[in-house]
């Protein structure tokens, strides 16, 4: 199941939105869940999540808003340098004007704006527009 959980959480949030429900319920929970989650809610793609007893199995409620059009995890992990950033976003997102690429770097989980700003490359584990 390993990295399969946050592409499991990612494509049961993009199945609600496209069904019009305001909340969707994951399992299992994970730190990156969280942490994709909470670039999410920051950039405003989500209302707000919570976490349900994190140490056992638990859930995460997610309120949504109905901007997402469509969220991604990648499998495999793909290195990125910081001035390579630029070039992957370009790749991935299908306009410049929305949509984030989330990176996993030495300061922590970041999207692609924040790490261009404290010029951090890392891993790709996913986007979202």
């Amino acid at each position: 199941m390993g990295r399969r959980i946050l592409n499991d959480a990612l494509r049961t949030i993009v199945n609600a939105e496209k069904r019009g429900f305001a909340s969707a319920e994951l399992k299992p929970v994970s730190n990156v869940i969280a942490n994709f989650l909470q670039i999410m809610k920051y950039r405003g793609y989500i209302k707000d999540f919570q976490v349900h007893d994190p140490h056992r199995v638990g859930k995460i409620s997610v309120q949504l808003l109905g901007r997402i059009n469509d969220c991604r995890a990648l499998t495999y992990r793909q290195d990125i340098k910081a001035a390579a950033i630029e070039h992957y976003k370009t790749r991935a997102l299908p306009t410049r004007q929305w949509g984030y690429v989330v990176i996993t770097t030495p300061n922590g989980v970041l999207d692609h704006e924040e790490a261009q700003r404290q010029n951090v490359g890392g891993q790709v584990i996913g986007y979202f527009y």
